[in-house]
């Protein structure tokens, strides 16, 4: 009878010779003989009937396994995955965008004929291999060392999408343990070095391994990877959502042990660079530059942004992780800002004190012009904040015309800190008449004195560059706007404070005796307050 080998039956063929021990010493050329010479000279020498020979493998052990049959087509796969992309001449599996973008740089692509084979070529082909066996092929070929750790990566991140349904979107269903053992098993066999696959992919890793319930150790291990490259993270990366069963919508306590993560290393750094240690091939910039600190500051800004809008999210989670990076370099606080302002929002029934305490994390002094546009206008941010707003974009305005910026006056400073311990109820009360949001009345005094003091700026801007003669008209103008907005600030101040005018008490650091005695001060005060 004529029989016909192939990769699909040569596993089955082998073991059954071996089993009938159908050896040279029987008889010559014995169909052992014949399986083997088919391995070696057809079998091996290709590609993917290595691969289909591998599977099948795994149902004929541990028979397969004494006979080294798997072990033989490892080696086989990791040679050639291992070869230079040149020597590449057999048929592969390749359905990956970066085919057409390396192609378009290819200087001898003509459209037709030439093809650029790209150096993971092979890693969608093993995804076809099962736990053991990927995980086996790939430890082969990371220690051939002839593969970079950029390229295991990417057939890592191949397995993932491919063996892990949802992966892309988060996993919500399937086979829990089968799930955290592909998991588990991607994480071990991460190269240690730093960007060999993307901070997004290690968020997704982490996310299933929380869905999962996966062993400490492996989250533990994901966060100090995501934490050494969190500066290429996007908001939606961050969000990692609870179980239906947890009150809060995000798991802010990751994040957390993530930033923390992230100032550890820093200081790590620091230490090492105290001791002059030559760091060479070092790939951490996210750790040493002052740049990547201001881009995980925005990032998380834009976080808090959105974990604001859970109505159960309490108010020390918030503040905590805002504090975490309240060191880091921010230009502008808007983003900030923009968070603190969504959180007042969905949270309308906040104290007065809360109000204080959130408020406190933004510097007024570093919100744009359109931020402080918004935050005049905003009903839910407590007055002090409105009042203070609007001294620094009158300070703004100074400067960019050309006089001195004046300084926050004493009473202002009072707006932010208050005084502590005292037990005087002018005092008191006038220090919560501050906390408390603005009425509509002071907002619109407010905006309309903000938008007087951008049009007059503008108007000495222009007159400025059209002739020098105007230049102390315009200095006049600044100085009368600037005395306007004294009398604003005077006026509000007062008003909060009108319940205390009589009480007698004596006005050293109360904010309440302090307003009154300010609008009484002679005009060289007035002058110094307002323009330093």
């Amino acid at each position: 009878m004529t029989v016909t080998l192939n990769a699909h039956n040569v596993v089955a063929a082998r073991c059954a010779a071996e089993y009938l021990e159908m050896h040279e010493n029987k008889e010559k050329g014995n169909l052992v003989y014949k399986i083997e010479v088919f391995l070696n000279s057809s079998i091996l020498k290709s590609w993917k009937d290595s691969i289909i020979v591998l599977q099948n493998t795994k149902s004929l052990s541990p028979l397969s396994e004494e006979l080294k049959l798997d072990t033989h087509c490892i080696d086989s796969i990791a040679l050639k995955a291992s070869v230079d992309v040149s020597a590449v001449d057999w048929s592969y599996s390749y359905n990956r965008k970066k085919l057409s973008e390396e192609s378009a740089n290819d200087t001898n692509w003509n459209g037709v004929r030439t093809k650029l084979v790209p150096n993971d070529w092979w890693v969608e082909d093993l995804c076809e291999l099962g736990m053991d066996l990927y995980k086996r092929v790939i430890v082969h070929i990371t220690n051939k060392g002839l593969v970079s750790h950029e390229v295991i990566g990417e057939a890592l991140k191949a397995y993932a999408y491919r063996r892990l349904p949802g992966f892309s979107k988060g996993i919500q269903s399937g086979d829990l343990s089968k799930t955290r053992t592909i998991v588990e098993m991607i994480v071990q066999l991460l190269p240690s070095e730093r960007s060999t696959v993307s901070c997004s992919f290690l968020f997704k890793l982490l996310k299933a391994a929380i869905w999962v319930d996966s062993a400490d150790l492996t989250k533990d291990e994901l966060i100090i990877r995501i934490s050494q490259q969190l500066e290429e993270a996007s908001v939606s990366d961050l969000l990692i959502k609870n179980r239906s069963e947890e009150t809060l919508l995000y798991d802010v306590n990751v994040m957390h042990k993530i930033l923390d993560e992230f100032k550890i290393q820093e200081q790590n750094f620091g230490a090492d660079a105290a001791q002059d240690y030559k760091i060479q091939e070092m790939k951490r910039p996210g750790i040493l530059s002052e740049a990547s600190k201001l881009m995980v500051a925005k990032l998380i800004d834009g976080y808090l942004t959105e974990i604001a809008k859970d109505r159960n999210l309490p108010l020390p989670a918030f503040i905590d992780l805002a504090e975490v990076v309240s060191s880091y370099p921010r230009p502008s606080h808007d983003g900030l800002y923009r968070a603190i302002d969504m959180y007042l929002k969905e949270h309308p029934g906040i104290s007065k004190s809360e109000r204080k305490k959130i408020c406190k994390l933004m510097n007024c002094k570093k919100l744009s012009a359109d931020a402080c546009t918004h935050a005049v206008q905003n009903e839910r941010l407590p007055l002090r904040v409105v009042v203070q707003v609007l001294f620094f974009e009158q300070a703004r305005a100074a400067a960019s015309s050309g006089c001195s910026t004046p300084d926050l006056p004493k009473a202002m400073k009072n707006l932010n800190n208050g005084p502590h311990g005292s037990s005087r109820s002018a005092t008191t009360n006038t220090e919560e008449d501050w906390d408390a949001v603005a009425t509509a009345e002071e907002l619109l005094a407010l905006k309309g004195e903000i938008a007087a003091l951008r049009l007059g700026n503008g108007i000495e801007r222009s007159n400025s560059r059209d002739s020098k003669q105007y230049g102390d008209k315009a200095a006049i103008s600044k100085m009368k706007r600037m005395f306007m907005s004294k009398r604003v600030f005077s006026k509000l101040l007062s008003s909060k404070s009108r319940q205390t005018e009589n009480s007698g008490s004596d006005s050293s650091g109360s904010l309440g005796s302090a307003i009154p005695e300010e609008g009484k001060s002679t005009p060289s005060r007035k002058v110094r307050h307002s323009v330093s």
